[in-house]
C-alpha cells in the first residue's frame, strides 16, 4: 500500500517537532504501518531545501534518509535497500528556507565508517564556507575523527548552483575537490533531489578536517 505523510507547517533548521503524520488518520508511520516494508518514497517540500529520515524514536537508529524535491518535481526514489518499519519509527524532516539574493542554504548527508550525519551551511556567493553538523554544529573532523569518508550527497536550496565541495585538512590544505551543478528544472540539472552525490569515496578524516562548500545563487 501507499500512504501520504505530511506536516502542515514545519519549523526551519530543526528535526525536533517536525514529525510527519498520515494525511487521513494523523498517526505516525510506526503506529500505522508497523512491520511493513518501505521500498520507495516521493518526498517534497514547498520551497527551499529539505532532508528527511526514518528514525526509531526510542533507540534513535536511522534506518533510511535522503532529500526532498520541490513540490511538482518529485518522482519515485527507490531506497538502496527495502526498510522494515518498526512500531517505534517516526518520519521527521529538516527544512531550510529558500535563499535570498547572494545567500545559499545547503544541506549534506555525510556518510562515513562511523555512520551518517546531516550537515548544513549558509554561504555567500563564491565564498568557501564550512558545513557543520545540523544538530550540534560540529566540524567534519570533530564529528567523524579517525573514520573514513565514504560518501557525500549535497542539496542546495532552489535554483542555487553548487560550484564545488572541498575537504580541508587541519593545515588548510585541500585534500579533495569535487565539482557540483544545478538541480531541478534547469537545463544543466543533475537531479531533482541533489546537486551532487558521491559514493565509493575512501578519505581518512583527521582532527581539524573541514567540509567546505562553494555556491552561487543566481
Amino acid at each position: 500500500m501507499s500512504k501520504i505523510y505530511s506536516k502542515g507547517s514545519a519549523t526551519d533548521g530543526v528535526w525536533s517537532g517536525n514529525v510527519l503524520l498520515d494525511s487521513i488518520s494523523s498517526q505516525n508511520i510506526g503506529i500505522l504501518q508497523p512491520n511493513s516494508t518501505v521500498s520507495y518514497v516521493q518526498p517534497e517540500y514547498e520551497a527551499g531545501a529539505m532532508a528527511w529520515r526514518l528514525q526509531n524514536a526510542q533507540t534513535l537508529f536511522v534506518s533510511a534518509y535522503g532529500f526532498s524535491a520541490l513540490a511538482g518535481q518529485n518522482e519515485k526514489v527507490f531506497l538502496d535497500r527495502p526498510v522494515r518499519v518498526s512500531p517505534n519509527d517516526i518520519l521527521t524532516v529538516f527544512p531550510m528556507p529558500k535563499d535570498v539574493s547572494t545567500i545559499t542554504n545547503s544541506l549534506a548527508w555525510v556518510e562515513t565508517t562511523k555512520g551518517v550525519e546531516l550537515f548544513r551551511s549558509t554561504t555567500g556567493d563564491n565564498v568557501s564556507g564550512e558545513m557543520k553538523t545540523a544538530v550540534n554544529t560540529q566540524t567534519l573532523g570533530d564529528s567523524f575523527f579517525n573514520s573514513t569518508l565514504t560518501g557525500i550527497t549535497v542539496q542546495c536550496a532552489d535554483d542555487a548552483q553548487l560550484d564545488r565541495i572541498e575537504i580541508i585538512d587541519n593545515m588548510g590544505g585541500v585534500v579533495m575537490t569535487i565539482q557540483g551543478g544545478y538541480r531541478g528544472a534547469t537545463a544543466s540539472s543533475r537531479s531533482n533531489y541533489y546537486n551532487i552525490t558521491c559514493s565509493g569515496l575512501s578519505v581518512p578524516i583527521g582532527k581539524g578536517f573541514k567540509l567546505n562548500i562553494v555556491t552561487v545563487n543566481p
